[in-house]
């Protein structure tokens, strides 16, 4: 640590018209020649839909090997930088996703249950129910000292109302995060919104559709502040403010290029909101880097990310599959067919373990992004084609004080998915008895000083 004479609280933030930018953590942040401050501890919950490349005959997501002795699957492979970062979980399930009576509806409920392990209500109305999730349970105490409690993002178009699946409401394929029972919170998938909603102060649809169009940068409003901030602190700072107003600035020139292809669009567009890249990847590296800098300015601690909706429509061209996702978990189990699916699920762990490379190239004090966060990576079904909610794919990712790494837990068949998320709250920090239909806790190591 380079000790300066300037101290500063670590809500900083910078002002100007329309503008409120947090800073990220700098040295002059740490009270001079005192022991480093505790550590801030983060959460994350990517989503993926309609299942994975799993079957009885061929398992392109599950391990070979327990413990530490395992080979990463050909789904997984992208993630091998990270393996000793990560906790491939095995066995889990959520019964509370089964029909229960009500018919079918496994995409619906397997979302609607995914981060609370409460069966929701069977309605196509508003008087929706699920179960208060692990993120807003995180985020009602992660999220006490930060601007956001916690952010909800999505990639997916998710406007969509009435009934989506046998008698459910769309709303509970819309998101992962319910705030209470009854208050589900709906994802974002404009990135344009997203940066807004970090970096500025909202307004009217017209207002803002005015701003967007604007050439002027959102850190023009706060130059001088800038200027005066950069002769006061010291070089290392200085450093790490500069790569994180050009993470802001480059953020910026890719949403303005999104917006250019949108055409002369208005506000609200319910089928082609501006600011959304046309490929996949580059609308969810945009999304998933927004994040890192909402981590990175502690703007806030907690978010979900659906890397798509369940039963989307949506195909992959950039990989060379024209077929809509939906369409192809539902193989009918002929291998080329299987293999097609798990080169999509494949593509979707590439973009998570992009994320994951981002936040381990960002310095959080003496750590680094990565080592501050406990990520869960996952879907809400295991057998896509069979709508199977048994031994769902998980992994857990997290930095070496959050996570005991580099190995594959198998766990008793149809061990509730909800004592991981007990256990994950227990790692961040947040315990809590239980949730949902959880049982218990599992044989996660704890915290480093907890």
């Amino acid at each position: 640590m380079i000790v300066t004479k300037m101290a500063l609280p670590r809500r900083t933030f910078l002002r100007g018209l329309g503008v409120t930018m947090a800073l990220p953590l700098l040295d002059a942040m740490m009270p001079a020649f005192s022991a480093a401050a505790r550590p801030v501890r983060r959460l994350g919950f990517v989503y993926a839909p309609d299942g994975m490349a799993i079957t009885s005959a061929v398992n392109y997501w599950k391990p070979t090997g327990e413990g530490t002795g395992f080979e990463l699957s050909p789904i997984l492979k992208p993630l091998e930088a990270f393996r000793d970062r990560m906790v491939v979980v095995s066995g889990l399930s959520h019964k509370q996703a089964e029909a229960m009576g009500d018919g079918n509806g496994d995409h619906t409920r397997g979302t609607a249950t995914w981060l609370n392990g409460v069966h929701p209500k069977w309605t196509e109305g508003a008087e929706v129910r699920a179960g208060t999730t692990a993120d807003q349970i995180a985020a009602s105490e992660l999220g006490k000292d930060t601007p956001l409690p916690s952010i909800e993002l999505g990639l997916d178009q998710n406007f969509v109302v009435g009934n989506c699946e046998n008698g459910y409401s769309c709303i509970y394929m819309n998101t992962l995060a319910w705030r209470t029972p009854t208050t589900p919170l709906p994802a974002e998938i404009n990135p344009r919104a997203v940066f807004e909603r970090l970096f500025g102060e909202g307004g009217t649809p017209s207002q803002r559709l005015a701003e967007m169009r604007k050439t002027r940068s959102i850190l023009d409003a706060v130059t001088e502040q800038m200027r005066s901030l950069q002769r006061t602190i010291g070089p290392s700072d200085r450093n790490t403010v500069t790569d994180y107003l050009d993470g802001v600035r480059e953020i910026e020139r890719r949403i303005q290029r999104a917006e250019a292809t949108g055409g002369g669009a208005s506000l609200p567009t319910l089928e082609r909101p501006m600011g959304i890249p046309d490929r996949f990847d580059e609308h969810a590296a945009l999304m998933f880097d927004l994040q890192c800098l909402a981590f990175q300015a502690d703007v806030t601690r907690v978010f979900t990310f659906m890397l798509g909706r369940e039963t989307s429509s949506r195909s992959f061209p950039e990989i060379g599959l024209s077929a809509p996702h939906h369409g192809q978990s539902h193989h009918g189990n002929k291998p080329e067919e299987i293999q097609k699916y798990a080169k999509v699920n494949t593509y979707f762990t590439e973009q998570f373990a992009s994320f994951a490379r981002k936040l381990q190239s960002i310095p959080d004090g003496d750590a680094t992004l990565l080592d501050r966060v406990l990520l869960l990576y996952g879907a809400g079904l295991s057998n896509g084609n069979e709508h199977s909610h048994i031994d769902l794919p998980l992994l857990l990712i997290g930095g070496k004080d959050q996570l005991a790494g580099g190995r594959h837990l198998q766990c008793p068949l149809d061990t509730p998915m909800a004592n991981l998320l007990v256990t994950m709250l227990d790692r961040v920090g947040v315990p809590i008895e239980n949730m949902g239909d959880s049982t218990g806790r599992l044989e996660l190591e704890p915290i480093a000083g907890l």
